[in-house]
């Protein structure tokens, strides 16, 4: 009986001795790890996080070329100044000469663009038509008769009206002048295309050229 009581406190003490032993007295808490691995409120910093680089392409200035050149815009087409202006128009005035001449040998005929430039601050000049005009001389012996002033008047419009209209530059309708000299004496008649074209079909050629004369 005593042996067997021996036995029991021996192994009740050797089981004491490993479970104190399997325990650091170093070791804290765990209430007192908990809260040492949270930091104070007070001294925390706000870690964001790191910000993505974001590939972007850029825009050249509006003044710059595709050879990354600086350029100048352009003027505004209005930044200039106008003066009355006309312009030669070779090729139509050519044709116009013939076909006069092809009713008078003697006669001389021009066709112009009448209009407006545009000055622009560097020197240059642009011009804007307004209208193309017509200028005749006839040549006859006598200035007396309206009827045969009249005549001419028709003939040279028959002329101007069988020009194709893609030759004839400018909104506007062109005015025609025609100078009749005889004997060092002369008489004309300067009207728009229009003017004439509103006549009363009915006037007779000494009717047209008083309606039609210069005064």
């Amino acid at each position: 009986m005593t042996g067997i009581i021996r036995t029991a406190l021996f192994w009740i003490l050797f089981l004491s001795a490993c479970s104190s032993g399997g325990v650091s007295p170093e070791s804290p808490p765990l209430a007192d790890i908990t809260t040492a691995s949270i930091p104070d409120a007070a001294s925390t910093t706000e870690v964001l996080p790191r910000p993505k680089l974001i590939a972007t392409i850029s825009t050249p200035h509006i003044d710059q070329g595709p050879d990354a050149a600086v350029t100048t815009p352009p003027s505004n087409p209005q930044d200039c100044g106008y003066q009355w202006a006309y312009q030669d128009m070779p090729e139509l005035s050519s044709e116009f000469l013939q076909s006069v001449q092809a009713l008078q040998p003697g006669a001389q005929a021009s066709a112009f663009g009448f209009g407006e430039n545009c000055m622009h601050v560097d020197g240059t000049a642009t011009f804007l038509p307004m209208e193309t005009d017509f200028k005749v001389t006839i040549l006859l012996i006598d200035l007396s008769d309206p009827a045969l002033l009249g005549e001419w008047i028709v003939k040279i419009m028959q002329v101007i009206e069988n020009i194709p209209p893609d030759q004839i530059i400018g909104p506007g309708p062109g005015r025609v002048s025609i100078l009749f000299e005889a004997n060092g004496e002369n008489k004309g008649a300067s009207f728009y295309i229009d003017q004439y074209r509103a006549l009363d079909p009915g006037l007779s050629n000494a009717e047209i050229f008083q309606a039609l004369q210069t005064p």
